[in-house]
């Protein structure tokens, strides 16, 4: 995992233009790659990176929003949701606004669609990172949970604490791993085509994340069930 003290202050050695070359080369998925690394499988095996499908959107009229995609992986030791934030000055122009006292910072809103859940380390640093902006929205959609079988695993806390700093956690479901290969895949006119309990699965992880994200509320079930003696 990666951290870059200057994505605190917006700033960077790298220049924006070559952030940008970089971040839109290839901007498309392969099919194939969708398709392995999003699959929301119960056992996956194998798929040790994380892929994250992103959407960037900035009102700039009453009726108008800017908008700008693309996707990031793993790379060099950098963890995705990290290595993002290194390219926040070049995607999100005014963010960190102009240094000018008094003046306004745009808002953005960010969109995720990631292969795995955040890991708990990464969940810290972005809810960190988040806490000082205000200006900037994010909500993550996720294929699978990492780590997050068992009940006392960091990763479920780091999940909580990105609930806490305004982000919303949702597992995937069809409609949007559709969206994503309209989106984001080289699909050569080639349809979605859900694989084997894609539904089923989506279901399973979203009741089970729909637990780490309330767990007070069930605890208190789970105590009023054992005042009641059921």
């Amino acid at each position: 995992m990666c951290w870059d003290p200057e994505v605190e202050t917006g700033q960077s050695h790298v220049s924006q233009k070559s952030l940008l070359q970089d971040v839109s080369q290839c901007v498309l998925l392969p099919q194939k790659k969708f398709l392995y690394h999003y699959k929301n499988m119960r056992w996956a095996k194998g798929r040790n990176e994380t892929y994250l499908c992103f959407v960037v959107k900035r009102r700039v009229g009453p009726d108008s929003l800017s908008f700008d995609f693309g996707h990031l992986r793993n790379r060099n030791g950098c963890h995705v949701e990290l290595l993002f934030l290194r390219y926040l000055g070049a995607l999100c122009p005014g963010l960190w606004g102009s240094g000018v006292m008094g003046e306004r910072r745009l808002s953005y809103s960010i969109t995720w669609f990631c292969s795995w859940s955040p890991c708990a380390d990464c969940s810290i640093a972005l809810s960190r990172f988040l806490g000082r902006m205000p200006n900037l929205r994010l909500r993550i959609f996720v294929s699978r949970l990492y780590f997050c079988d068992m009940e006392d695993s960091r990763e479920r806390d780091g999940l909580r604490l990105l609930r806490k700093a305004g982000v919303q956690i949702t597992v995937m479901s069809y409609k949007d791993f559709f969206y994503c290969w309209q989106t984001f895949v080289d699909r050569k006119q080639s349809s979605f085509k859900a694989w084997e309990s894609l539904q089923q699965n989506s279901v399973r992880l979203a009741r089970k994340l729909n637990r780490i994200l309330q767990p007070c509320e069930t605890e208190d079930l789970r105590d009023a069930f054992k005042l009641l003696g059921l």
